[in-house]
C-alpha cells in the first residue's frame, strides 16, 4: 500500500545546490559570445566531370562572424575570381567548373571573427588533377634469348589513387601470370626467365583510375624469344633447348629490391594501414619465393601472401609488426635474399584537447593539450587564429600548457593547439568566453507537467548564468525550499520527484539568483493514475489444433483515452495489427485469437499498453498440448531364447508427460505387416525386458502415450527371432456340435500363430465315453475339429486336445464333456387343458415328456392353437395355424390376442436343438362373448338451430350379441373448457339414426357413438358440429374418408332435391384448406330421369379427374410429411377436444397400451364404460411365449406380433377434428 503524503503546510529545509553551468550548457545566441566553427570541409578531389565543388565553412557567434580565407598560408580573396560564388554570414563558397581550374588547387583554411575573437578552421586540401595519359613514344623490340630475364615497364602516368594495371594483348585478353611470369606493385611486368612462347608484339599496359572514370593504354610491345645462338648442333629441337636451358641456368637474382638497394633496406608504415613488401627474382629455372620475420614471429602462422608469393601483406598494422622481415628466392642452383627493417609510425593523436567554456570574472584560466605521435608531434598555441607571442601575452604559456588568473571581460578569445608531425596536422580550438550576467532561465514560464502515480516526474529549469547561479524550487504558496528523499535537484536545475502520488499536483516555481541578479518561472503538475493490464487465461495450456482467445483488460486514467495504445507482442516480437498467416492469427484491438493452434504457437504473450506518460505490460505463457513425437533410436540388448530387452530414446512430450509407452510387434512368418500390442511400459521408463514367444521373427516398435493421445509410432527396430520350441498351451474352447443324430464334431479355438512355438504344428485329439471302462480313440489332425460319426444319440463322452510341433507337445490337456448328435423329440406333451381367463386370453397347462424321450437338450415347448368358427354366426373357418414359443422345461403358458366369442382348437409339442418333436391330440376351447369395435362412423345428417340427426354405421367387428348403442354429446368450445355429458341409449340394435332435439342455437358439439354388447360398450367415434342460429336455414354436413387409390367415393344418406355443398381435404394437412369445392343438388324422385346420363357427361368426367389427380397428389404430400414426424393442427385439434369416455380398461396382462387419437379432455365426467372391469389374469408375463415372429421378454414385455394373418379391414375413425360442417348466415 502507498503511504499518502500530504506536502501543504510542511516547511522543509532547501538543499543548495551551486551549478557549474559552464560546460553544461551550450550558451544561448541571445549572450555575447565567441565564434564556433560549426561545419567545414576536408580534403576534395575536383574531378573533372563534376558541374562545380563547394568548399565549406559554417560558424556561429555574437556578433554575427565575418568570414576570410588563406590559401597555401596566403590571405585569398573570394571576390578575386568570378567563377567563385559566395553568399552573406556564410563562409561555404563554390568554385565554377569552367576553364583552367588548376590554380584553385591547393589548401584553405577559413577564419571567422567578431569582436571577442576569431576561430579557426582546419586545414581542407583541394585537389584538382589531371587527366592520366600515357606518352607517345615509339617502343624499340625486345629481342632475347631463351632463358633470359626481362622487364616490360609500364609507367603509369599519375592520377587520383587507387591505380589497377593490368596487361593484356591487343585482344584485352590477360597475360598469364604465375611464378615465373608477375607483375610489380610498379606495374612492370617480370619474366624470371623467357620462353619461346613469349613471344608476342602485343603486350600492352592499362592504368584504370575509377574515381576519375579513366583506363589508359600504352602503346604495344614487342617481345621475340630466340634459341641460343650457340645451340646449333644436329640434334633435334627439343634436345638443343635442353642444351641450351642447361648453358643459361643460374641462380636467383633479386630485381625488386635491386642489387643497388644492398642486401637489406628501410620500410616505414602508418599505424593502422596495409603493410606490402615485395620481392621478385629472375632465375633458371624459376626460384621460388619465402618470407620470415627475423626477430619474433610472424602475426599469424601463414603469412598472407599475393602476387604468387612474392608480395607479403599485414592489414590493421600495429606497433607489434615493427621488425626485420627477409624473403628468400631459391632454386636448385642456390638463393638470394633480402632483409626489410619496418618501422612503424603513426599521425598526431589527442591525449588532452583544451576545452573551453564560460568562465566569470575574477576566476583563473588553464588550458591543456597533449598529443602523441611517431615522431614525436610539435605543439604550437594560436590565440585567435594568430600565433601568441609570448613577450606580450599576460598569461604563462609552455609546450602543453596555458594558464591565466584573474580573467576579465577583456579575456575572451578562440585559443587553438595545433600538433604536427611529417604524417600529419591536428587541430583543437577552446572558446574561453568571460561573462558577467544576470541568471537566464530558458525554459518557457507556466509549463504544464503530468506523471502517472508511482512514475517519477521531472520539472525543468535549464539555466544560463555567470557567475553560477544558485537554484531553489518552492511548491505552491509556500516559500520553503522543497527537499525530502523523494525530492532531487539535478545539475540543469531540473527537479525530479520519485514515487509520485496523487498530492503531488500542484504549482512549482523555479528560482535562480547570482550576485548580478535573479530570475523565477513557474511550472504546474499533474497526476495521472497509472495504466493497469490483466490478459485471461494467465497461462493458458491449449491442444494443438485447438484455438485459444486471449483477453486484455485495460484500465487508464480518462485523460490519457486518445494517446492510449494496445498492442501485442510474442516472445519479445510485435506481432503485425492485420491477421497474420491466412487468418489464423488474429489480432482485434483487445483480444488475441489463434485459430488451428500450432506447436510454433507457443510462448510468452505480451499485452502492452502505452499512453503519453506510462506504459505497461501483462503476460500470458501459452503452452501448446499435444501428443509425444515418436521415440527414436530403438536398441535391442540382453538376447535370450523368451525374452529381449527394448530401450529406446524418447520423444517430446509437448507439455504432457509420457505415462505410459505401448510396445508393439509385427512377425513376418504367420502375418506380416500386421502389428499387435506386446507390453505396457508405465510412465517416462524408456527400456523394457520383453517377453517372447518361440518361433517368431519379431519387430518391434514403441507408442509413447500422454493425456492428449497416442503418438505416432516410432520406427521399427531390427528383427530378433526366436528359436522353435514346444507349444506351451492347449486349445481352449473345446465343444461338440453335430448336425446329424449319430454324428460327433469336435471343434476348438486353434492356437494363434505366436502361440504356435514350431513348425508342424497338429492337434491330438483324444475321446471316450464317459461312464465306459475303455481306452481313449486318438487322432492328430492339423485342423481344429474332428468328426467322429456311428456314435450313439446324444451320449456323453470325454474329450481332450493336446498341441503338438515338431518340437515335442504342449502341457497334459483338461477334459472336457460334450454330448454326441441329438435327434428330434419322439414324445408329445400330456393332459394339455386350457383355463379361459377372459374373451381374449387363455391360459394352457400340459405335462413335460419324459428326458429320455427329449433326445437332446430340451429348448421348450410350443403351443398350436387356430380358429375353427365364430360364435355369432356359426361360419366355420379355414384353419390357420398360429403359435407362441415357451423356452425351458415348463408346463404352463398365456395365449393372448385371440378373438372374442369363438371357437378355437389347441395342440402342444417339446422341441430340442434338433427341431420340433409330434403334436399332442387337440383340446377345443371357446371364449367368452367381448366389447364391440368403434362403429364404423358416425355422421351428421342434418343441423337446426336446437337439433341435430345423427348417422352412425355398425362394428367392424360385434364380438358378441349387439344389445344397442349409447350415444353421448356435450358442448366444446376452442378452448379447453367442456360441458356435461348428456347420453342417450339406444335400445334397438337396428337402429343407425338418431335425432337429438333440447339443443342450445350457434353452439358448438361433440357427439360419441358407442356400440355395446352384454360384455359392454367399446370404442366410441366421434363428430364435431354447430347448431344454427335463429332464422338460419337447416343444413347439415357428411363426411367421409377417402382412400388415396379410389378415383371416386360414393355418398350415403344424401336427403333427395336438397342442395348440398362438395369440399374435398386433406386429413392431417396443414391448413385445412380444402383443395376442390362445389355446389351440387340431389336429383328429386319426381326428376330422375333427367339425370341418368350423366355419369356419360364430358364435363363430369374431366371433373371427376381432376378430383381424383388432386386428391393422389395431395395425398401423397401428406404421406410424406406424416414419415416425417410432422405434427399438424389436425392432429392438435383432435388433442384439444379428445373423446372425454376414452377407453379406460387396460389389458394388464400385455402391458400394451393404445396410442389412440381420442383423448379424455380436461374436466370430463368419468369414462362410461368404466364400470366394466377388465377380466384380469394373475399369472406373470413369463407365462407367454414367443411367437414366429415375436416373442416376450424376461421381463415380460411384448416384443413382434403373434404369426398368421389377421382378417382384412380395419375400423378407421370418420370424426374430424375440426368442424367442416359450411356455415350460413
Amino acid at each position: 500500500m502507498e503511504m499518502l503524503l500530504s506536502t501543504k503546510g510542511i516547511t522543509i529545509c532547501l538543499f543548495f545546490f551551486v551549478l557549474s553551468l559552464a560546460a553544461a550548457i551550450e550558451i544561448p545566441l541571445s549572450v555575447s559570445q565567441l565564434p564556433t566553427i560549426t561545419e567545414q570541409s576536408h580534403t576534395q578531389v575536383a574531378y573533372p566531370f563534376d558541374e562545380d565543388f563547394t568548399i565549406k565553412c559554417e560558424a556561429r557567434g555574437n556578433p554575427q562572424p565575418t568570414f576570410n580565407w588563406t590559401k597555401d598560408g596566403k590571405p585569398f580573396d573570394l571576390s578575386s575570381d568570378p567563377r567563385i560564388v559566395s553568399s552573406n554570414n556564410s563562409g561555404t563558397f563554390v568554385i565554377q567548373n569552367r576553364g583552367i581550374i588548376n590554380n584553385f588547387q591547393g589548401k584553405y583554411r577559413c577564419f571567422a571573427s567578431n569582436v571577442l575573437g576569431t576561430a579557426m578552421s582546419e586545414e581542407i586540401e583541394l585537389i584538382v588533377p589531371s587527366v592520366p595519359k600515357f606518352p607517345k613514344e615509339k617502343i624499340e623490340p625486345l629481342d632475347v634469348e631463351h632463358g633470359d630475364s626481362v622487364i616490360l615497364h609500364c609507367n603509369p602516368p599519375k592520377g587520383i589513387p587507387p591505380l589497377h594495371i593490368y596487361w593484356m594483348n591487343i585482344d584485352l585478353q590477360h597475360i598469364p601470370q604465375d611464378e615465373r611470369v608477375s607483375m610489380s606493385l610498379k606495374g612492370d611486368l617480370y619474366f624470371a626467365n623467357v620462353e619461346e612462347s613469349d613471344s608476342r608484339s602485343d603486350y600492352c599496359c592499362f592504368a584504370a583510375f575509377p574515381r576519375l572514370r579513366t583506363i589508359v593504354q600504352k602503346m604495344p610491345m614487342t617481345l621475340k624469344v630466340s634459341r641460343l645462338k650457340h645451340a646449333n648442333d644436329s640434334g633435334s629441337p627439343n634436345a638443343a633447348v635442353t642444351k641450351a636451358n642447361f648453358i643459361k641456368e643460374r641462380k636467383p637474382k633479386l630485381l625488386i629490391p635491386p642489387e643497388s638497394a644492398g642486401s637489406s633496406s628501410s620500410v616505414t608504415v602508418i599505424k593502422g594501414g596495409v603493410l606490402l613488401l615485395e620481392c621478385i627474382a629472375e632465375g633458371l629455372p624459376t626460384p621460388h619465393l619465402s618470407w620470415v620475420k627475423v626477430m619474433g614471429s610472424m602475426p599469424k602462422d601463414e603469412p598472407e601472401t599475393e602476387n604468387f608469393g612474392k608480395t607479403l601483406k599485414i592489414d590493421q598494422v600495429t606497433a607489434a609488426d615493427e621488425g626485420t622481415y627477409q624473403c628468400t628466392a631459391s632454386n636448385p642452383m642456390g638463393s638470394a635474399s633480402h632483409k626489410f627493417h619496418v618501422h612503424v609510425e603513426e599521425p598526431p593523436q589527442w591525449l588532452k584537447k583544451p576545452e573551453g567554456g564560460v568562465y566569470s570574472v575574477g576566476t583563473n584560466l588553464v588550458l591543456l593539450c597533449e598529443a602523441i605521435g611517431n615522431p614525436e608531434p610539435s605543439i604550437q598555441w594560436k590565440l585567435n587564429g594568430m600565433p601568441i607571442d609570448g613577450r606580450t601575452f599576460r598569461g604563462r604559456i609552455s609546450t602543453r600548457e596555458i594558464s591565466l588568473t584573474n580573467l576579465q571581460l577583456q579575456d575572451s578569445a578562440v585559443f587553438q593547439c595545433e600538433a604536427t608531425n611529417k604524417h600529419g596536422t591536428i587541430l583543437a580550438s577552446a572558446n574561453v568566453n568571460v561573462l558577467n550576467i544576470a541568471p537566464l532561465i530558458l525554459t518557457p514560464d507556466e509549463e504544464n507537467y503530468a506523471t502517472v502515480v508511482g512514475y517519477s516526474a521531472f520539472l525543468h529549469c535549464d539555466i544560463f548564468a555567470s557567475p553560477a547561479a544558485d537554484v531553489r524550487w518552492t511548491k505552491d504558496d509556500s516559500i520553503e525550499p522543497l527537499s525530502t528523499f523523494r525530492y532531487e535537484l539535478n545539475k540543469n536545475g531540473t527537479l525530479e520527484i520519485r514515487d509520485t502520488k496523487k498530492e503531488d499536483s500542484g504549482s512549482y516555481a523555479c528560482w535562480a539568483a547570482n550576485s548580478v541578479g535573479k530570475r523565477a518561472i513557474t511550472a504546474n503538475l499533474d497526476i495521472r493514475d497509472a495504466t493497469k493490464l490483466v490478459v485471461t487465461p494467465k497461462s493458458p495450456r491449449v491442444l494443438k489444433s485447438h484455438s485459444i482467445l486471449l483477453k486484455c483488460q485495460a484500465e487508464y486514467d480518462s485523460h490519457l483515452k486518445h494517446s492510449f495504445k494496445l498492442s501485442w507482442r510474442k516472445d519479445g516480437d510485435e506481432l503485425p495489427v492485420n491477421s497474420t498467416e491466412g487468418g489464423r492469427v488474429i489480432l482485434d484491438r483487445d483480444t488475441l485469437f489463434i485459430s488451428s493452434v500450432l506447436l510454433e504457437d507457443q510462448g510468452v504473450y505480451t499485452c502492452v499498453a502505452s499512453t503519453a506518460l506510462d506504459a505497461a505490460e501483462a503476460e500470458a505463457q501459452l503452452i501448446v498440448l499435444d501428443v509425444p513425437d515418436p521415440p527414436e533410436d530403438l536398441q535391442l540388448s540382453e538376447n535370450q531364447n523368451r525374452s529381449v530387452r527394448l530401450s529406446w530414446k524418447a520423444g517430446a512430450s509437448h507439455n504432457s508427460p509420457v505415462n505410459e509407452s505401448i510396445i508393439e510387434f509385427e512377425e513376418n512368418r504367420w502375418e506380416p505387416g500386421r502389428w499387435q500390442e506386446l507390453s505396457r511400459v508405465p510412465g517416462n521408463d524408456t527400456t523394457a525386458l520383453l517377453s517372447l514367444a518361440p518361433y517368431v521373427n519379431y519387430q518391434f516398435r514403441v507408442v509413447s502415450v500422454n493425456a492428449v493421445g497416442r503418438s505416432q509410432p516410432s520406427k521399427p527396430s531390427l528383427r530378433y527371432a526366436t528359436p522353435p520350441a514346444a507349444p506351451d498351451k492347449n486349445p481352449e474352447n473345446i465343444r461338440v456340435e453335430a448336425s446329424e443324430p449319430n454324428e460327433m464334431v469336435m471343434k476348438w479355438e486353434p492356437l494363434k500363430p505366436v502361440e504356435r512355438n514350431g513348425p508342424g504344428l497338429e492337434y491330438k485329439v483324444s475321446w471316450r465315453q464317459r461312464g465306459v471302462e475303455s481306452d481313449w480313440n486318438e487322432e492328430l489332425v492339423k485342423k481344429h475339429s474332428l468328426s467322429v460319426r456311428n456314435v450313439p444319440t446324444f451320449v456323453p463322452y470325454e474329450i481332450k486336445v493336446q498341441a503338438v510341433n515338431n518340437l515335442g507337445s504342449g502341457p497334459e490337456p483338461n477334459v472336457t464333456i460334450g454330448y454326441s448328435g441329438e435327434d428330434v423329440p419322439d414324445a408329445a406333451p400330456s393332459g394339455v387343458s386350457v383355463e379361459v381367463v377372459n374373451s381374449t386370453l387363455v391360459k394352457v397347462f400340459w405335462f413335460g415328456i419324459p428326458r429320455d424321450r427329449v433326445r437332446g437338450h430340451l429348448k421348450g415347448y410350443k403351443v398350436n392353437w387356430w380358429k375353427t368358427k365364430n360364435m355369432l354366426d356359426g361360419k366355420r373357418h379355414h384353419p390357420e395355424k398360429h403359435f407362441l414359443t415357451f423356452v425351458g422345461d415348463r408346463n404352463y403358458g398365456m395365449i393372448p390376442g385371440l378373438e372374442p366369442f369363438s371357437e378355437f382348437r389347441l395342440t402342444v409339442l417339446a422341441f430340442n436343438s434338433r427341431g420340433d418333436g409330434p403334436e399332442s391330440s387337440p383340446v377345443v376351447f371357446e371364449t367368452p362373448e367381448g366389447v364391440p369395435e368403434q362403429p364404423r362412423f358416425l355422421r351428421i345428417l342434418n343441423f337446426d338451430k336446437d337439433s341435430v340427426t345423427l348417422s352412425w354405421g355398425l362394428p367392424k367387428k360385434a364380438n358378441g350379441h349387439l344389445t344397442g348403442y349409447v350415444l353421448q354429446y356435450q358442448i366444446i368450445n376452442e378452448t379447453h373448457e367442456v360441458g356435461a355429458v348428456s347420453e342417450v341409449s339406444v335400445t334397438n340394435r337396428s337402429v343407425l339414426s338418431w335425432r337429438l332435439a333440447g339443443l342450445s342455437p350457434s353452439t358448438k358439439y361433440k357427439f360419441y357413438i358407442k356400440a355395446c354388447t352384454a360384455k359392454g360398450c367399446g370404442k366410441a367415434a366421434t363428430e364435431e358440429g354447430l347448431t344454427l342460429a335463429q332464422g338460419s336455414k337447416g343444413s347439415g354436413r357428411i363426411s367421409d374418408a377417402v382412400k388415396p387409390t379410389p378415383k371416386f367415393q360414393p355418398s350415403e344418406a344424401l336427403e333427395p332435391g336438397t342442395e348440398y355443398t362438395i369440399r374435398l381435404v386433406t386429413k392431417n394437412w396443414v391448413d385445412n384448406n380444402s383443395i376442390f369445392e362445389d355446389v351440387i343438388e340431389t336429383r328429386g324422385r319426381a326428376y330422375a330421369g333427367i339425370y341418368e346420363g350423366i355419369s356419360t357427361q364430358g364435363w363430369f368426367i374431366g371433373l371427376m379427374c381432376a378430383i381424383a389427380l388432386l386428391t393422389l397428389l395431395l395425398l401423397t404430400i401428406c404421406f410424406v410429411r406424416r414419415n416425417k414426424g410432422g405434427k399438424y393442427s389436425v392432429k392438435e385439434k383432435e388433442d384439444l377436444h379428445p373423446d372425454p369416455e376414452a377407453q379406460s380398461i387396460k389389458d394388464e396382462i400385455f402391458g400394451e397400451y393404445s396410442d389412440s387419437d381420442e383423448k379424455p379432455l380436461k374436466g370430463s365426467l368419468q369414462s362410461l364404460n368404466g364400470d366394466i372391469k377388465a377380466t384380469g389374469s394373475a399369472d406373470s408375463l413369463v407365462d407367454y411365449g414367443e411367437g414366429e415372429h415375436g416373442m416376450f421378454n424376461e421381463d415380460g414385455s411384448f416384443i413382434g406380433a403373434y404369426s398368421g394373418s389377421k382378417e382384412k379391414g380395419s375400423v378407421e375413425s370418420t370424426g374430424s377434428s375440426t368442424a367442416t360442417f359450411p356455415l350460413h348466415a
